[in-house]
């Protein structure tokens, strides 16, 4: 059971290093996507921990003495949580439009890239509003 992912493994690390730059294969068109996509998400995770301490520190703040509705962290990583589902179940309907086809893992990273971005920005905001 081990070595079949060992192997699998073995194989990704022989394969050479996809140049996105002039990538013209769709299995390279799709690598490239999907590591912009990853980029995006990487930037995504470093806000998120930014905004997400900022809104402790609101809540740190926060007068509870009349107000018993969630504090800023907890309606944030309830909205993160359902925007993720969202963003996830959107770009799967998208890449629907190649359904079945070599383009379909292209089409989905380039939805989650473009959705991540902006989902960094609307995070961004969240802490510049203050």
């Amino acid at each position: 059971m081990i070595i079949a992912p060992l192997l699998l493994l073995s194989a990704m690390a022989a394969e050479p290093a996809v140049d996105c730059d002039n990538a013209m294969a769709q299995f390279e068109l799709n690598a490239c996507a999907y590591q912009e996509y990853e980029r995006k998400d990487a930037a995504l995770n470093a806000q998120w921990k930014l905004t997400a301490a900022a809104m402790k520190v609101r809540d740190r703040k926060l007068d509870r003495s009349s107000d018993n509705r969630p504090g800023y962290f907890d309606t944030l990583l309830a909205a993160q949580r359902a925007w993720l589902t969202y963003r996830d179940k959107n770009c799967a309907s998208e890449g629907y439009t190649m359904r079945g086809g070599s383009a379909e893992p292209m089409v989905i990273s380039g939805c989650m890239a473009t959705l991540t971005e902006q989902r960094t920005k609307d995070l961004k905001a969240l802490i510049e509003e203050y």
